[in-house]
């Protein structure tokens, strides 16, 4: 019996969600508030280079895809690169990975969360930030715990919402572009990308220090491998999965920034508000605010909604390998991780919490390490699709059906650009506090895990 089977048999998880499902849920977890309200940011840092950044940051990407597609291909489980550590790897690294991975999304889903009840205040200030996080906390968690469809069908439709928005953004940019519409009459061309410092105003310094903030703005299309274990054809549809949605990515993150920069000079882009609130005003629509505000209510929601998801399967794999207590492999009878979802909206729930307490205030030191956790997640996917590869000899590396482009060279050339990001850091003093806590977070899941055999040689 196959691995996936014997995941099937064990565990009823339902093969229900399709090609369309898979490709919105790729998508929409590397397209969040990090373009909606980030990307002033990362273009103050490049200038109208920017878009080389992302463009460096897409192929990198890419190519971690590329290599977790292979694994995920050959073997569709839910665990999807914490299976894969520990199954090619060793015992530890499957255990610190698929517990890094789900400490990750727990840190980005809390954040979500509390940025959910700042967009809700928008409307009805009124109500306390805490309740509405709360309100969207229990309505994402019994979506997640229906069934596995309800969760592909709501993630495909906050994709479609998020990715519309950009459509729109672009296409009346490139009006106001060519012909003015909306400027008077008075096309703006596209001087704008050479003609203030130049397209590099900042140097080569500006587009590596950048490239840290665009690596984060990634995360999130691994989710890709989580979904293999509930594809219905994973064959193919995860290939087709990773190859189009990379590219659909780029021509969502550097069309749009290009022409922001176009309408606009670089410098003056996030000295006014929101990117997307200045185009959709510069084309008489006066409740952009309000349009802006739905759509990244959207993307928070979204991310959430992927994040929950993401930390049932994880758990639930984890319980699987010996590396979570057997409880948390308990699946209902659609075909849903439960327990794992509930325990880990239990978790985020924290979020609830600390919004009632501190609101205004949110996880810094937290999110600083999610960063650092998302580094050593790609990490340990190329490392492990090198173990991967060693293991299954070169025979049966022939027949793989989605193989790794340039294996070997791929997986180092991701591994050295990796270790520049986290040097990088280093000169960034909103990341640099991320590099103290990190060895901290290692030496945590290293006693956890020594906990954890030494409670299973006493068992048996």
């Amino acid at each position: 019996m196959s691995t996936t089977d014997k995941e099937l048999n064990r565990g009823k998880l339902h093969r229900s969600l399709k090609n369309r499902h898979i490709q919105m849920i790729a998508l929409g977890g590397a397209i969040g508030t990090g373009l909606f309200y980030g990307s002033g940011t990362t273009i103050k840092m490049a200038g109208p280079a920017i878009s080389l950044a992302y463009i460096i940051g897409g192929i990198i990407i890419y190519l971690i895809m590329r290599g977790l597609g292979e694994m995920s291909v050959h073997n569709p489980v839910s665990g999807s690169f914490s299976y894969y550590a520990n199954e090619y790897w060793g015992e530890f690294p499957g255990f610190f990975a698929g517990w890094n991975y789900w400490f990750n999304y727990i840190v980005v889903s809390m954040a979500e969360l509390s940025v959910v009840g700042i967009y809700v205040n928008y409307w009805f200030p009124n109500i306390a930030i805490w309740i509405s996080s709360a309100i969207f906390l229990v309505v994402i968690t019994l979506i997640n715990v229906a069934s596995v469809r309800a969760y592909g069908e709501i993630e495909f439709w906050f994709t479609i919402i998020k990715v519309a928005a950009i459509i729109l953004m672009i296409v009346f940019g490139i009006f106001i572009v060519l012909f003015g519409i909306g400027n008077h009459g008075v096309a703006t061309g596209i001087s704008n990308l050479w003609t203030h410092g130049g397209f590099m105003p900042n140097g080569i310094w500006g587009v590596l220090t950048s490239l840290v903030v665009v690596v984060f703005s990634f995360g999130g299309v691994e989710l890709i491998g989580i979904t293999a274990g509930e594809a219905d054809n994973p064959s193919k549809t995860i290939p087709k999965a990773i190859n189009q949605v990379v590219y659909r990515i780029l021509i969502f993150y550097v069309g749009a920034l290009l022409i922001l920069m176009c309408l606009y000079p670089w410098n003056m882009v996030g000295t006014q508000g929101s990117p997307f609130v200045l185009i959709f005003s510069k084309m008489g629509i006066s409740s952009a605010a309000t349009i802006l505000n739905f759509v990244v209510l959207t993307a928070a929601l979204s991310a959430y909604n992927s994040g929950l998801y993401s930390n049932g399967r994880m758990l639930y794999s984890l319980s699987l390998q010996g590396n979570a207590p057997k409880v948390l492999s308990k699946v209902s009878k659609r075909g849903t991780p439960y327990v794992g979802i509930l325990v880990s909206s239990l978790f985020t729930a924290i979020a609830v919490v600390l919004n009632f307490l501190i609101p205004g205030k949110v996880f810094l030191y937290l999110i600083s390490i999610a960063t650092i956790a998302g580094i050593l997640n790609w990490t340990m996917i190329m490392i492990t699709q090198i173990k991967f590869r060693h293991k299954i000899g070169p025979v049966e590396a022939q027949k793989l059906e989605f193989k790794l482009p340039f294996f070997p060279y791929s997986n180092y050339i991701c591994i050295a650009f990796m270790a520049m990001i986290v040097i990088l850091m280093a000169f960034l003093p909103d990341f640099v506090y991320a590099l103290y806590l990190c060895p901290a977070w290692v030496i945590i899941l290293y006693i956890a895990y020594k906990l954890k055999k030494g409670c299973k040689s006493l068992i048996h």
